[in-house]
């Protein structure tokens, strides 16, 4: 929150003050006027550390240019006693476990986000950072896609690494690595992981077509094994249930993909396969109130819903209209304007409230999709039909903005719970790299018990401060307990942070928009 300004006094007017001092007076009280009383964000503040994050994150040999200078390199020789090159990529969260599918959707939402508001993010100066952080993911997806029917699914397991508090640069855990293939499937994550690489592919069809040819050749193989060889990627690898288990199944990832792909490709192929497969495969079925990691259902139905606005793809209105119908229904429950129980709840404070766990992961996707619905109905003056009656564009994009501007400390803590931003944002953030002293300014090893032991327990803030981490949030009464202890609320996730930097760039675009009207605006005084 920005500090409110003393006010200034300019002395009395009268009516031979000359009229250039009044306009330039009368610009000075708009000015402080609108500073004492509208709360406002930096959104490209906002954009530029949510972007940082994902630097904090990342595993593997970290480049010149890294900016998140208390990281090191780290997970050298994963994949080595597989013989595969698994060295890159990402971790989830607090932990070291490099977990396939929520890094696939990780980086799916980010390459949505160029995707719609790039050119927003280029006018904000972080276009390139954001083409890094897609890029970082994708290139350790085509290293993981090792043949047509392979795909490396996890390096590390999680219930070595939970019993071990150390520095990523120290890593003494597990690093064995786990695979999907013909005889152990896993469509559910080669779904995501071919949605990813299409979306991405479309990020850099114009900047880099070598690369955006070589992720949609992985895309489209990815696909076609996670097709042909159907399963639950958690049946296969086990070691991930407990973790990242695939509850709704792998029907939406594969949905999911397929309009990826066909929006990548423009390939009729796979057009047909979401509307053929919409019933069966619960594309038309599932009314959603989340979109998350594992629940791909809204996002795939805003996408379809989108697609009416073409004329080409009239003959397929009747399906499309029953996704944009189930489209609806999430964003309607989000606006609390379905019919009785059918809506998400909220805390006291208005922020959505899905689950106890990380409840900001389901704050930050909602704000998104909102985001970008409101986007359609502007483009194409309509309005959404909700129980509670006809919703404009502009409510969706307001809600959308509440969710935003609650996470950036609009809320009864008085806390922005994304971390770096403003003056007061969590400092036990649950993460182990965070927590202990630098490996660039002691490189002196930090073993498993010996982190627990000295620096798991502290009561002082994070050594490090992880920029840009979106953490779990606080609880259904706006109640946040900023210990490191409490991982539901102060851990953080790549997933939880990546929706929302389309929304920052769209956000801070129309604060861009808004000052430019008011320079604009010629200024008249009446006596």
């Amino acid at each position: 929150m920005e500090k409110k300004r003393q006010p200034q006094y300019f002395g009395a007017l009268t009516t031979a003050t000359p009229l250039r001092f009044v306009q330039q007076w009368c610009l000075l009280l708009s000015i402080f006027t609108i500073s004492v009383s509208a709360r406002t964000f930096d959104y490209a503040d906002a954009l530029s550390k949510s972007l940082l994050y994902f630097e904090a994150q990342r595993s593997g040999r970290l480049p010149y240019n890294q900016r998140v200078t208390w990281r090191d390199n780290s997970g050298l020789t994963d994949g080595l006693e597989q013989g595969v090159d698994l060295v890159g990529g990402y971790y989830d969260a607090g932990d070291h476990v490099k977990f396939g599918l929520p890094m696939a959707f990780t980086v799916t939402m980010l390459s949505w986000s160029v995707i719609e508001y790039g050119e927003q993010m280029a006018v904000a100066g972080e276009l390139e950072h954001a083409l890094e952080a897609i890029k970082w993911g994708t290139d350790y997806f085509i290293k993981a896609h090792t043949s047509p029917n392979v795909l490396w699914a996890e390096v590390g397991d999680g219930d070595t690494d939970h019993y071990c508090w150390q520095r990523p640069e120290d890593m003494t855990t597990s690093r064995q690595a786990y695979k999907i293939d013909e005889n152990n499937p896993g469509s559910d994550l080669a779904g995501e992981t071919a949605a990813a690489m299409a979306a991405a592919s479309i990020v850099f069809k114009k900047t880099n077509p070598h690369y955006s040819h070589l992720l949609l050749h992985h895309a489209q193989q990815v696909f076609e094994f996670g097709d042909k060889y159907r399963g639950k990627y958690d049946s296969s690898v086990e070691v991930v249930k407990s973790y990242y288990a695939s509850v709704s199944g792998y029907m939406d990832e594969l949905l999911w993909a397929a309009l990826w792909l066909y929006k990548a490709t423009d390939n009729e192929v796979y057009l047909k396969y979401v509307i053929n497969k919409a019933h069966c495969f619960g594309g038309i079925g599932w009314a959603i109130t989340e979109f998350s990691w594992d629940v791909k259902y809204a996002g795939l139905q805003i996408i379809a819903a989108k697609l009416l606005a073409e004329e080409k793809h009239k003959e397929h209105n009747y399906i499309l209209e029953r996704y944009r119908s189930k489209a609806e229904y999430y964003i309607c429950s989000c606006l609390n304007k379905n019919n009785g129980s059918n809506n998400v709840d909220q805390t006291p404070g208005g922020l959505i409230y899905i689950r106890q766990w990380n409840n900001m992961q389901y704050v930050s996707s909602a704000a998104f999709l909102l985001t970008i619905y409101s986007d359609f109905l502007r483009k194409s003056n309509q309005k959404l039909s909700c129980h509670g009656g006809l919703v404009g564009h502009e409510e969706l994009l307001s809600f959308a903005k509440s969710q935003v501007d609650y996470i950036l400390g609009s809320n009864p803590m008085n806390m922005s719970y994304l971390v770096g931003y403003g003056p007061n944002y969590p400092t036990r953030v649950h993460h182990r790299g965070a927590s202990i002293v630098s490996y660039r300014e002691n490189k002196g090893f930090i073993g498993c018990t010996q982190g627990y032991d000295n620096w798991y327990g502290r009561v002082d803030p994070n050594p490090n401060v992880i920029v840009g981490a979106l953490v779990g949030g606080p609880d259904c009464q706006d109640s946040f307990s900023d210990e490191r202890e409490n991982y539901m609320q102060t851990e953080a996730c790549t997933y939880n942070t990546a929706p929302l930097v389309g929304v920052f760039a769209k956000l801070n675009h129309l604060e861009y928009q808004k000052v430019q009207r008011d320079q604009d605006s010629p200024l008249i005084a009446s006596f």
